[in-house]
């Protein structure tokens, strides 16, 4: 047997790796089958997918997915689908980004969408053993009263469902600056704050993400690599990145996985979790973005591990639940 051979074999199922999948939006997050269901149904031409463009066509897509969403029972059925497939992934612990204002379009308020959000998520973590939460998702380029409104709403569903808040869309010309009161009044609920930085803008936006904003975890922030000074402040003081790889290849923000900063970023002593961002779109899961990172980014199963107890101790879960997933991170290094 030769020596690749041997390393093959050795290999362990990451499958079996818990993990918590905390970078992952709802809206993009369908299978595909129940993706081109929604989608006829509602009248809408099919996607052609995986997507690779730019942020605009990206956005589109996304938007098209949202509109799909509205109805509550296309509500439900995907958290519980994504319940069942984190499950299969060894998923213990997922955190769903969401936009209800979306549905608002559609004739609901924000309030009845987050109700059922949440009744549906904590359902799908009774019959799947999965703890599913949900991440309130700001908007960057619509207003931030709007944001305020919506914070209210997150709020009110605090403890029920809803552990955090996220910032997302286009960076380019919408800074996180305006909505520092909406997430000030989320952040005095309890709820945690990770907004999206450092993905289509550079170190400047994590470190708003940070001192602005409160943010204690960033989605994406890959860019912080390009300022030594920074990565070094967010290794010192702990702050988290939801890093995805195929998705910064997919849109742009490295030109391919082989410049990927993750692996120089764990080496600095930042801690990172690993994320499948947009898995419809991006045609990945979370399984496979580890399975990436060992096989394109040369990441050990010690720094696999890293990345999985680093998003284990980050995830709204409950305690025992937490515990007993860590304890089997040990557990599969030594196997």
């Amino acid at each position: 047997m030769n020596r690749s051979d041997t390393r093959t074999v050795d290999r362990k199922d990451l499958r079996r790796l818990p993990k918590a999948h905390l970078h992952v939006h709802l809206e993009a997050v369908p299978r595909a089958t129940t993706a081109r269901d929604l989608l006829a149904a509602a009248g809408l031409p099919d996607l052609e997918l995986p997507y690779r463009g730019g942020f605009a066509g990206f956005a589109a897509a996304y938007t098209a997915l949202a509109a799909v969403l509205a109805d509550p029972a296309a509500m439900r059925r995907v958290i519980g689908e994504a319940a069942e497939d984190a499950f299969d992934e060894g998923v213990v612990a997922l955190e769903l980004a969401v936009s209800p204002q979306f549905a608002v379009d559609a004739g609901h308020t924000v309030e009845e969408v987050l109700a059922v959000m949440t009744e549906a998520a904590l359902d799908s973590s009774r019959y799947t053993g999965v703890s599913v939460r949900l991440m309130v998702t700001v908007d960057r380029t619509r207003s931030p009263e709007e944001a305020e409104c919506l914070v209210r709403a997150a709020v009110a569903h605090a403890g029920r469902g809803v552990v955090s808040l996220g910032l997302a869309n286009d960076e380019v010309g919408h800074p996180a600056t305006p909505f520092a009161r909406a997430f000030a009044l989320g952040r005095a609920a309890g709820l945690r704050v990770a907004p999206h930085a450092g993905e289509l803008v550079g170190p400047d936006a994590v470190r708003e993400a940070i001192d602005v904003l409160g943010a204690d975890r960033v989605q994406h922030g890959v860019r912080a690599v390009e300022d030594p000074v920074l990565v070094e402040r967010l290794a010192r003081e702990g702050v988290q990145l939801d890093v995805c790889p195929t998705s910064n290849v997919a849109l742009g923000v490295v030109s391919t996985l082989s410049v990927h900063p993750l692996r120089a970023l764990l080496s600095a002593g930042v801690p990172c979790s690993i994320n499948a961002d947009d898995p419809l779109l991006f045609g990945t899961t979370v399984l496979g973005e580890y399975e990436l990172a060992r096989r394109d980014l040369g990441l050990s199963d010690d720094e696999l591990a890293t990345c999985a107890r680093t998003s284990i101790r980050a995830a709204s879960m409950p305690d025992a639940l937490r515990g007993a997933a860590l304890d089997a991170i040990d557990t599969w290094v030594r196997a």
